[in-house]
């Protein structure tokens, strides 16, 4: 069996990978950390969507929510991830791939859109769109710098 050297790269760019470490073989370490952070964060959202009403051709505001407030906490996570804690192997793919990527949604965030459209929603389908994606960059923005406030970091690394 040949040795190809992208086995040596780490599955997390913050963790560097060890010369004699065949990663292949333990990538499903990653894969079950993921997906454990993914039952997580689908039944966060499950929740989100019990306690947020969305009327039927009314704005989505559940998957709004879902959305802005998983922009939010990636930004803080990313801080401390990056710039606080010493890097380590499942804190990343468990907690930003997982649980943050099981809350967000981008398919239903999608499905939303349409389905306003096809209803004749089209301004309500553009605010959803575009309202999604400058409250989800102000919130990326707003977790990044509270993260970094509440940490003491005052440069990124």
């Amino acid at each position: 069996m040949s040795h190809d050297p992208i086995d040596d790269l780490p599955v997390d760019a913050d963790v560097p990978a060890r010369p004699t470490l065949r990663v292949h073989h333990r990538r499903w370490d990653i894969a079950l950390a993921i997906a454990a952070g993914g039952a997580v964060g689908g039944s966060m959202r499950y929740g989100v969507n019990l306690l947020v009403d969305t009327p039927d051709g009314g704005f989505p505001w559940a998957t709004f929510v879902e959305n802005v407030l998983g922009c939010l906490l990636l930004g803080a996570l990313m801080v401390y991830l990056v710039d606080v804690w010493r890097p380590q192997r499942y804190l990343r793919p468990f907690l930003g791939v997982g649980v943050l990527g099981g809350f967000t949604t981008f398919s239903t965030y999608t499905n939303e859109t349409r389905e306003l459209l096809l209803d004749g929603e089209v301004l309500l389908a553009f605010l959803y769109v575009g309202g999604t994606v400058v409250v989800g960059l102000l919130a990326t923005w707003t977790g990044l710098h509270v993260a970094r406030s509440a940490a003491g970091v005052t440069r990124a690394r």
